[in-house]
């Protein structure tokens, strides 16, 4: 009788740690097949609709990169820090209040602004959400409580936040009290940087992430330690790495990162503070980080492939009255399959009944 079963590899294999993503698109889109299929759509269409569609046209792709940017400089964040076993999963909240921040930066020198002013948000942005991650960085170097927990619960303190300053503080007086702010001066918007489309300088920036993530892991000491402490925590005690000080580093950073982001959603495609700044980009930026195999190159890569999923859901609403659940059902599909699929980088499929041992 034939079985299939897993065999323990010898160690674990590097061909498999790069294919396993592509395995996990392959089985994504497959599953996509049958779901639209099950649902009583053209599938091929409907998966045009979704993957090819959208980037068929200059402003298409030019919505790819603005989409990408976001995920790009939170992913890199938490990619660093998840390489030292430090889970941040509060991207959200931290780009939330990036957001807060740098629009609030924004709105108190409004009518006054010059050069100076965008510097000055990239850095209010930054210095929120490292303020926000700084939380639960404290709380587990004082109390050993587990950042998974104290990261996530924050992001709904910093939605709630949001509201209460886009109902409050930050409303537009002038704005029929709608829950938004008045729309930014042109001195703190990022300039577009390819005419006809809402690209922007915050690309710049997620390029600029890229580079300075590489760099940080692969040519630096600091880079050394945090690979040593995720991998054998033990040895970098032997060796005298400060695990504490890369705590409070890969979540300074990672918040930074995330608060940028938020200060480039606000000061480019919006435009202004809204309730409704990220549909779920720090959540996102997760999938992202393990798909990209926590390499900044890599992380390029898949924020593309995951910006698309949100630019195809809403061309596939459009086009074909698709529900809007589809993109996180696309999303949760892929990081389901990358997950399952990554047992193939420790274990070999089998098939057949295992030999007896005389």
């Amino acid at each position: 009788m034939s079985l299939l079963r897993l065999e323990p590899r010898g160690q674990a294999s590097k061909t498999m740690v790069y294919a396993t993503p592509l395995l996990a698109v392959a089985l994504t889109l497959l599953s996509g097949f049958i779901l639209f299929l099950a649902m009583g759509f053209d599938p091929l269409k409907a998966l045009y609709a979704f993957f090819v569609a959208p980037v068929t046209s200059v402003r298409g792709v030019g919505e790819l990169v603005v989409k990408a940017t976001p995920l790009v400089l939170c992913a890199v964040g938490l990619a660093i820090g998840f390489r030292a076993n430090v889970w941040n999963i509060g991207a959200e909240g931290q780009l939330t209040l990036g957001a807060i921040t740098g629009g609030g930066l924004a709105l108190a020198f409004y009518g006054e602004g010059g050069w100076w002013l965008l510097p000055l948000m990239v850095v209010g942005g930054a210095a929120g959400g490292a303020l926000w991650a700084a939380v639960p960085a404290f709380l587990r170097l004082r109390f050993n409580a587990s950042e998974i927990l104290t990261s996530l619960m924050l992001n709904y303190v910093a939605l709630l936040l949001l509201n209460y300053m886009v109902h409050g503080p930050y409303r537009d007086p002038d704005g029929f009290a709608f829950p938004e702010s008045r729309l930014f001066e042109a001195d703190a918007v990022l300039p577009v940087l390819w005419a006809g489309t809402r690209v922007h300088l915050g690309a710049l920036f997620a390029l600029a992430a890229v580079a300075g993530g590489w760099l940080l892991i692969a040519r630096t000491f600091v880079g050394f330690q945090i690979k040593v402490i995720g991998l054998t925590p033990a040895a970098a005690g032997y060796a005298g790495f400060d695990q504490k000080r890369i705590v409070w580093l890969t979540l300074l950073l990672s918040g930074a990162l995330a608060g940028i982001a938020g200060m480039g959603e606000v000061a480019g495609p919006i435009g202004q503070v809204t309730a409704g700044i990220s549909p779920g980009y720090g959540y996102t930026a997760i999938i992202v980080a393990f798909l990209g195999r926590l390499h900044p190159v890599g992380i390029l890569l898949a924020a593309l492939l995951m910006a698309l999923s949100f630019i195809g859901g809403e061309a596939a609403q459009i086009a074909m009255g698709l529900p809007k659940a589809i993109t996180g059902v696309f999303q949760g599909m892929l990081l389901f399959f990358l997950l399952a699929s990554d047992v193939l980088i420790r274990y070999r499929v089998r098939f057949g009944a295992r030999r007896a041992v005389a």
